[in-house]
């Protein structure tokens, strides 16, 4: 086949599977987007590789997922632009007590816990070249995310959003990712630059785009067209690459910035949401999968290496948002059941651990890791909300309501 023929057969099979995959997964109770990241390991060379090398050699050459590559991009410059355009500050005003620590803690503590893991997976797990301080933080920062969509889907379908509990945690999640999307843009400006004074210079530029698109831009957008908000995203994202950061932060502050109206905001994103949700995230997961080989993690101490990240990154981020719940006045259960959601990290842990891998700081056993604990972190969060007994899982359906394809990531 040529290029685009081999592109397009590409697309049609990685749509499907993961349209199947996620719809498997929804009826076993879990978010579909968790049956599309499966979707993506299975096509890459932890499971088609390995059981016909020949013809996944075939159909996924190395030259044709540069392709991919810059489609899914596309998908995720959208993806983070609709991230940011429900980001809802009124929601943190609400309950700001509660939303002040539970988001603090939850981010601090898996954070230092995240550092820690750092001195002994360095020089087990990281490429030589990477700078020890730049892979320190950037563990940190991926021990600390929150998957914000996943979440927010999550209390949806179990009927959460408008409890006091579910407002508390989707307010927090939402702070959460702000904060470590922050972080990781010093992450990443940190690992481009080179030296302290292109640095400095950087943060400078940075800020001063920042204060211009909220202080500039954001009060000359009453209403936007669907074409003047697409190229508000692309643009910002093109700003914030040349700017040594990363186009998705752009992306995210293009749709931060947005007017909060509510007929606006269902426009714009049921624009988008259906063509992104169904064809390009796929393509992202599909990227993600032929970037992830399980059969590298080849040793007992790899493993260990895995076992460790996951387990910090469980008690960082689940004991932090559970110990602070309850210490602000959420009952036992209402606060285990924080701490679970909390610790839900799906596709916004890939969109890191994606930028960690291309900016040289992540080595493809910790990416394989990483990608292992965000599947299981976001697997293991239904079934523990039933397990708990709380009141986010007080429903007596035996499955999730179901949603639309367009809603269900």
């Amino acid at each position: 086949m040529n290029g685009l023929a081999l592109t397009l057969a590409q697309i049609v099979v990685i749509a499907v599977t993961a349209r199947m995959m996620g719809a498997l997964l929804r009826r076993l109770g879990q978010p579909a987007v968790i049956g599309e990241i499966a979707a993506g390991i299975c096509l890459g060379p932890s499971l088609f590789g390995a059981i016909a090398p020949g013809t996944f050699a075939a159909f996924f050459p190395a030259d044709s997922v540069v392709t991919l590559f810059s489609l899914s991009q596309i998908g995720l410059i959208l993806f983070m632009f609709l991230v940011g355009l429900e980001f809802a500050p009124e929601l943190v005003r609400e309950r700001r007590r509660a939303v002040v620590a539970i988001s603090h803690v939850s981010i601090v503590v898996p954070f230092i816990l995240g550092t820690l893991l750092a001195i002994y997976l360095y020089p087990r797990v990281s490429d030589p070249g990477v700078a020890y301080r730049s892979f320190v933080l950037f563990l940190g920062t991926a021990m600390s995310i929150t998957a914000f969509p996943v979440l927010a889907r999550i209390l949806e379908e179990r009927g959460l959003m408008k409890t006091k509990m579910g407002s508390t945690v989707i307010a927090c999640a939402a702070v959460d990712d702000v904060t470590a999307w922050c972080i990781l843009a010093f992450v990443v400006m940190l690992a481009r630059a080179g030296e302290p004074a292109q640095f400095a210079m950087q943060l400078v530029l940075l800020a001063i785009y920042v204060a211009a698109m909220i202080f500039v831009v954001r009060p000359r957008l009453k209403k936007p067209s669907l074409f003047v908000a697409l190229l508000i995203v692309f643009a910002s994202a093109w700003a914030t690459e040349l700017l040594g950061v990363h186009a998705l932060f752009g992306a995210f502050l293009a749709g931060a910035i947005m007017p909060r109206e509510a007929a606006l905001n269902e426009t714009l994103s049921g624009h988008i949401r259906g063509l992104t949700s169904i064809i390009f995230l796929p393509l992202f997961f599909a990227v993600t999968g032929l970037r992830t080989n399980i059969g590298s993690l080849a040793t007992p101490t790899l493993w260990l290496c895995c076992a460790l990240v996951l387990l910090v990154a469980i008690a960082g981020k689940f004991g932090g948002a559970a110990l602070s719940a309850a210490a602000v006045g959420f009952p036992w259960r209402e606060a285990t059941a924080i701490g679970l959601l909390m610790n839900t990290r799906g596709l916004m842990e890939m969109v890191v651990v994606n930028v960690g891998l291309e900016i040289g700081v992540v080595s493809p056993s910790l990416y394989t890791m990483i990608v292992i604990m965000a599947l299981v972190t976001t697997a293991m969060t239904t079934p523990l909300l039933v397990w708990n007994g709380s009141a986010a899982a007080t429903s007596s359906l035996p499955h999730p309501v179901p949603t639309t394809p367009e809603r269900a990531n």
